[in-house]
């Protein structure tokens, strides 16, 4: 490699690097943004006033649409949690069920059948018309009416249900993701465990699974993110989640342009946010020689 060629790449190094640390001081400055609002929100710090700024817009100089935006930034705050418990609560137990019913779907006899048919099922109905269902529907609301404060925190009754859907919508997304993933493990690899005495349940859980997890966690990634997107589908069913809060303050005020951007940036600081934050775990579980990603050979 020339001298040039050498100082292109220290330079395009030192590119990267500065561009990491911009988007490293701007992840710390809106979270701990956020998080700042979660408390004065729920009264865990001894200043401020939950729903209101810290500092006025007219003490800032803004006026327009930008003082409506910076006044609703604590609205925005708490359907930003909403948004996250969402996502967070959804994928985790969606995981939960998914697991069991990729299984299901490679090794099962006849719970393979049962498998594909709630993921057919789910994958093949809009998630719309899948809340629509749960909460209008079936009217799911009514058997959670007595779990709605847990000290600080509300849960409303739809809340539970937007819960439920999206865990149940994911869960069928997930399975297949990890069913691919088992797909692309050696087959001779359960018959080594088998010769060695384990029994197939014992073979699945200790030498299939641990590395289809890693292998799944690319599409984890994107069902991850997809979550977050999808999860302003809630406001149909009155969760009061960050896009219902813009929402309403813009229908109030008129000022969508400056609302609605306002939400874009929130949601692209929590997606990239959570992209990164998986791509951090995809290295940290990676094993040399298996699989794609950076570190692995």
């Amino acid at each position: 490699m020339s001298y040039a060629e050498d100082l292109r790449q220290i330079r395009r190094t030192e590119g990267r690097s500065a561009v990491s640390w911009v988007l490293i001081a701007a992840g710390a400055l809106f979270w701990g943004y956020l998080l700042l609002r979660w408390l004065i929100n729920w009264n865990w710090v001894p200043f401020g006033t939950p729903g209101e700024p810290l500092v006025s817009p007219e003490a800032l100089g803004l006026t327009g649409g930008t003082a409506t935006a910076f006044q609703s930034l604590p609205q925005l705050a708490e359907g930003a949690y909403i948004t996250v418990l969402i996502t967070v609560l959804s994928i985790l137990l969606g995981l939960v069920l998914a697991v069991p019913l990729s299984v299901a779907r490679v090794y099962g006899r006849w719970s393979k059948y049962l498998s594909l048919s709630f993921t057919e099922l789910i994958r093949g109905t809009p998630l719309i018309a899948q809340l629509y269902l749960l909460y209008y529907g079936l009217n799911l609301s009514q058997f959670f009416r007595g779990l709605t404060e847990f000290g600080p925190f509300t849960f409303r009754t739809a809340l539970w249900v937007a819960l439920i859907g999206f865990t149940i919508n994911s869960a069928a997304y997930q399975a297949e993701y990890i069913r691919s993933a088992i797909e692309s493990v050696d087959p001779n690899q359960l018959v080594a465990a088998r010769s060695v005495g384990l029994t197939q349940r014992e073979g699945i859980r200790h030498v299939v699974l641990p590395q289809t997890l890693r292998y799944a966690i690319p599409g984890w990634t994107n069902e991850l993110v997809y979550l977050i997107k999808y999860s302003s589908l809630a406001t149909f069913i009155t969760v009061a989640e960050l896009f219902r809060r813009a929402d309403a303050v813009a229908s109030d005020t008129f000022d969508y342009t400056a609302m609605f951007t306002v939400v874009a940036l929130v949601y692209i600081g929590i997606v990239i946010t959570a992209t990164r934050l998986m791509g951090y775990v995809e290295d940290r579980v990676s094993l040399p020689g298996l699989g794609q990603a950076r570190g692995r050979s």
